[in-house]
């Protein structure tokens, strides 16, 4: 009775394999091509991992195009930089050895943390640099150096005319040659008519003298 019951167990169990087996050794050709979820633009170089077949991983090429084989059953992963995770189950009904599918990956948005980089390798040159800092000047000690006498020369010297300087300039010259030209009309020594005059008073008192 006991080696009858052994048997039956044993060709149970056979026969479940036998079942079982063509599915397990059953390959398909999974191939596909991974898009974006938003503007449908390829996703290239995507690490494809099968979780079923002790994590084995491929890649899809530059285009986002992908193949490899597979057993009904095994659960794929897809990951990419700047995506979410994607993951699905080969169908364990599939009719034929070829299975293609349109990946469609979501892009996810990471915020980083805030890295601030200084430029001290150690602490003590970071002290030693902040002590021999030189601090900046305020307001009034700026406005101060602006307003300086050497400031305001180095202006003079380096920034052109404005136009009120220019119009004062021009009312000055016009001014100057005025005068000069009212002091040529009354020097006596350069009037053509005072000289004749002055020769007459010279030639009457000759003449005076004469009569005299």
């Amino acid at each position: 009775m006991r080696y009858c019951v052994t048997l039956i167990l044993l060709i149970f169990s056979v026969t479940v394999f036998a079942q079982q087996k063509p599915v397990q050794d059953k390959l398909i050709q999974f191939s596909g091509i991974i898009t974006d979820m938003d503007s449908t633009n390829v996703i290239p170089y995507v690490t494809i991992t099968n979780l079923s077949a002790k994590s084995k991983r491929v890649g899809a090429d530059y285009r986002g195009y992908f193949t490899f084989i597979v057993n009904p059953g095994d659960t794929i992963l897809f990951t990419a930089i700047g995506y979410k995770k994607f993951s699905t189950i080969i169908p364990s009904s599939t009719p034929d050895d070829k299975y293609t599918i349109m990946v469609k990956l979501k892009a996810e948005v990471i915020n980083l943390p805030t890295v601030r980089v200084f430029p001290w390798a150690t602490t003590e040159e970071f002290t030693r640099e902040f002590l021999s800092m030189k601090l900046a000047d305020d307001d009034m000690a700026i406005a101060k150096k602006n307003l300086s006498r050497s400031s305001i020369d180095g202006l003079i010297q380096t920034l052109p005319r404005d136009g009120q300087e220019i119009g004062s300039q021009n009312y000055r010259y016009n001014f100057d040659r005025m005068i000069n030209k009212n002091m040529v009309q009354t020097n006596p020594l350069l009037n053509p008519f005072a000289w004749g005059k002055l020769m007459q008073q010279i030639f009457d008192g000759d003449k005076s003298r004469n009569e005299n």
